[in-house]
């Protein structure tokens, strides 16, 4: 699976939402902080990649956090 499959399926989980586009942005999905912080402990522990607060804060959107993981050479397992 690839890496924003992953992060998709994440996203939807944890926002509680089924019709996420890669390109919606994540607070106007209602996402907040709390939402944030199980997002980031899903990425290290499905993903095995930390993502930083201000990377989550740039990268708003299911296409954009993905390509930031997928720079930091994540594996797909």
């Amino acid at each position: 699976m690839m890496i924003a499959d992953r992060v998709h399926s994440i996203w939807c989980r944890e926002l509680q939402h089924d019709n996420i586009a890669v390109d919606d942005n994540f607070f106007a999905l209602g996402g907040q902080s709390v939402i944030m912080a199980k997002i980031q402990m899903a990425f290290i522990e499905e993903l095995g990649v930390e993502v930083p607060v201000d990377q989550m804060f740039l990268n708003p959107t299911v296409a954009s956090i993905s390509a930031y993981i997928e720079s930091m050479g994540a594996a797909t397992p």
